[in-house]
This record gives structure tokens, C-alpha cells and sequence, in this order.
């Protein structure tokens, strides 16, 4: 441990300052949903949830400490240890978890809860870098493929058996990882008409039109070329696919979907759907948000927010609240900050000396985006609701402290890595 908690020099600062200025505005945020100027409260009562987050922001304080202090070697060495511990707490939930907001996934410690599936992320982080950093491996590998793939896969799954969606579609977020290491762009580029053919089957209620509309194609396609075997044979192979495709998404959305999560994708497609219902939440964000005008309502003068329009507005609807008492200037504001950071992030990681920690910076680059974007997409109906935090914005000790490990693991291994010696 010889210098280990020497590190203040060589510490990315700007990461730090920016670490610093989204927690700040994330705290005050949180003060802002919560606020009743018809009672006597202030910003510290522990009895809000903005003083119950300041002494989650201590403890994050303290955590940061922890990693700057550990050796940086302890992170690669261990990282199938904590990987392996994260996914022993997650096989715990379904035992002895306790069910908060429709999911059981926190476990309990007396008035204290924890939520391991959000400590899943830098433990599946650290072991996929790991992965990638060891010696001989080789991304265009199948077998090296499939290992990868098993690691993200298996915390997905058991994340699911605790019915949250949300926080285990984030581990799709390692696809980008792998791209930048060396995987073929073919796969993304199947994920992405994956998507394309699972919004087509949502938006299209007769699926026989789209089988048309693929036959057509094809027809019209071998019609204008060569119609050789050779040629005809793959054309057809696709279009049988695609509808194969479109058949499976079809049964999973109407029989294996949970009733909840089907009727937030219809949402999705359809703004007018069930608008007391599972749409309310987004109609009135929505609100929210275009009612804060270009400058918004004012510090602590939200309407939406005061009056409660807006449920989960403290954790995975903060976004709502910028928008309505900053407006657009201070959605932007926000959304400029979360840019920088990402950015910052990916420089970090590319100056790095080895793979492991090049992989690791790419890893925690797109858990954030994948948050970012989708938690503030949902809250103007670009996505579909799925429950995931705003990093550093939204209420909760377990995110907090998840993504302040994710960035400061990343900045302890920079902050040495001039004394790192493996080839990339």
C-alpha cells in the first residue's frame, strides 16, 4: 500500500469537481421535491428525505476514501471475489428480500435497506475488464464471446427473478464495451434492428401487415436482381427470420411480459393511452417540465412538485423537477454537466496503459450514459418507463453509492497509471 493514499496530485480534479457539482444539485434537488413552506423544515431535517441523502452523500465521502486508500492492484486481483460475493447477495433478495415499489429487491438490516442488483454494476464492471485484460485474450474469439456474455448475463437474470426490468436492462450497456474492444459491429447493428422490429410490432396491430410488407420487400428485391440460388437462398433465410423475429416479440410482449411492463411499452407508442393510469406519471411530468417555460418557476416553486402530480418524483422523476423550476436553461445546464462527465470519462479511459483499466473506464462510461439517457428520455416519453435512477440526482443510498464506486475506482486506477507496465 506503499503511496496508495498519496494520490491527491494525480487525481483527476475536474472528474472530482464535476463528481462534486452534480451530487450538490442532486441534494438540492431533492430538498426542492420535498419542500413545504407551510411547514418548519429545513434542508438538514433527517426526517426528509434531502437530509436522509446528505448522510448517504457522508458516507459516499467516506467510501471514496476507502478506494483511494486500497491498493490499486486490489480491484483486478479481487475483481472475481466481489463479482462473486454481488451475485451471492442478489441470490439472497428472493429469500430474504423485502418488496419496495412492486420489486423485491432490497434486503434489510433493521431500518437500513440495501439494493444489491445497483452494487451489481461496477462488481459485473470490474470482472468484464478483467476479462478483457487477461493475457491472450481476443474479442473476435467466440469462446471469449461467450464468457463475456455468460458474466453479464447471469446478474441480469437473477436481477430479473426480482421482477426489476429496469436495473437489469442496464447490463445491455456492456455491448458498447465490447465494440470498443474489438467486436464485430455486425452484432450491434442486429441489436439495433432488434429494437427497430420490436417497436414496428408495437406500433402495428395486425401483424400480418408487417409479414406482407417483408414479402413485398423480398420480391421486390429478387425481382430487380440476379435471381440466382445463391442469392434468392440468404434473401429469403433473412425475411424468414425477421418474421420469426416479429412472431417471438409478438408472444413475449402478450404472454410472458408482466401485465405492467406491456402496458408501459403501449404507452410508449401511444401518448393517449390509459392516461389516468400507467401514463400518468409521464403525462404529468410532461407538465412538469414544458410548464417551467425557457427560465422555470423558480427555486422551490414548483407547482407539480408541491401538490404531488408526479409520483416517484424523488428518485427516478428528479428530472421533472429541474425542468419546472429551471426550465429549459437549467435542463440544459444539467444535461451539459452529465455530457461533460461521459466525456471525461471516455478521455480517462483511453489514456490509460492497460486493457483492464481501458475496458473498466468504457464500462462505467456507458452504465452512465445508459442511465442518463434513459432515466430523462422516460421523463419526456422518449423511452419507456422502466424505474432506473438519475446518477447523483435521484433519492437513494444504494445508487449513490454505486455509481460514486463505478467513477472513483476508475479514477484510482489513472490516478497510478503511469505505474502500470502491461502492454495494451
Amino acid at each position: 500500500m506503499r503511496n496508495e493514499a498519496d494520490i491527491s496530485g494525480k487525481l483527476d480534479w475536474v472528474t472530482v469537481m464535476l463528481y462534486i457539482l452534480l451530487v450538490s444539485l442532486g441534494w438540492i434537488n431533492i430538498y426542492a421535491v420535498v419542500y413545504d413552506a407551510n411547514a418548519v423544515q429545513n434542508i438538514w431535517d433527517l426526517s426528509l428525505n434531502s437530509g436522509r441523502q446528505l448522510l448517504f452523500i457522508a458516507a459516499s465521502f467516506i467510501i471514496i476514501l476507502a478506494i483511494i486508500i486500497v491498493d490499486m492492484r486490489f480491484y483486478e486481483t479481487f475483481a472475481y471475489l466481489i463479482y462473486g460475493v454481488v451475485l451471492f447477495m442478489l441470490l439472497l433478495v428472493p429469500v430474504i428480500g423485502k418488496e419496495v415499489g412492486g420489486n423485491k429487491s432490497w434486503i434489510g438490516f433493521g431500518a437500513f435497506s440495501l439494493q444489491p442488483s445497483e452494487f451489481a454494476k461496477f462488481a459485473t464492471a470490474l470482472v468484464v475488464a478483467k476479462i478483457i485484460g487477461s493475457v491472450g485474450f481476443k474479442m473476435d474469439n467466440l469462446r471469449s464471446q461467450a464468457i463475456l456474455l455468460a458474466m453479464i448475463v447471469v446478474p441480469m437474470a437473477l436481477i430479473l427473478l426480482q421482477k426489476d426490468f429496469g436495473t437489469a436492462i442496464v447490463f445491455t450497456s456492456f455491448l458498447l464495451v465490447f465494440y470498443r474492444e474489438g467486436m464485430s459491429p455486425f452484432l450491434l447493428i442486429v441489436g439495433v434492428s432488434m429494437a427497430f422490429i420490436a417497436i414496428l410490432t408495437l406500433i402495428v396491430e395486425n401483424q400480418w401487415y408487417l409479414y406482407g410488407a417483408i414479402v413485398l420487400v423480398l420480391a421486390i428485391v429478387v425481382f430487380f436482381g440476379k435471381r440466382t440460388v445463391k442469392r434468392i437462398l440468404p434473401l429469403s433465410v433473412g425475411a424468414l427470420i425477421i418474421i420469426l423475429t416479429i412472431q417471438s416479440f409478438d408472444y413475449v410482449i402478450n404472454n410472458v411480459l408482466p401485465v405492467r411492463h406491456k402496458k408501459r411499452l403501449e404507452a410508449l407508442v401511444n401518448p393517449n393511452f390509459d392516461p389516468m393510469g400507467i401514463n400518468w406519471n409521464v403525462t404529468q411530468s410532461k407538465i412538469a417540465i414544458g410548464s417551467g417555460g425557457f427560465m422555470g418557476k423558480g427555486f422551490l416553486k414548483g407547482t407539480q412538485t408541491k401538490f404531488d402530480f408526479v409520483p416517484e418524483q424523488s428518485t427516478d422523476f428528479i428530472f421533472c423537477t429541474i425542468g419546472e423550476e429551471h426550465g429549459w436553461f437549467g435542463s440544459l445546464t444539467v444535461i451539459t454537466l452529465f455530457m461533460t462527465l461521459l466525456m471525461r470519462v471516455i478521455f480517462i479511459a483511453e489514456r490509460q496503459k492497460n486493457r483492464f483499466a481501458r475496458a473498466y473506464g468504457y464500462s462505467v462510461a456507458s452504465i452512465f450514459f445508459f442511465h442518463f439517457a434513459v432515466n430523462i428520455g422516460m421523463t419526456i416519453g422518449l423511452f419507456p418507463v422502466i424505474g432506473i435512477p438519475l446518477p447523483f440526482f435521484s433519492y437513494g443510498g444504494s445508487s449513490l453509492w454505486s455509481f460514486t464506486i463505478l467513477l472513483f475506482i476508475l479514477l484510482k486506477l489513472d490516478a497510478h497509471r503511469s505505474q502500470v507496465l502491461q502492454r495494451i
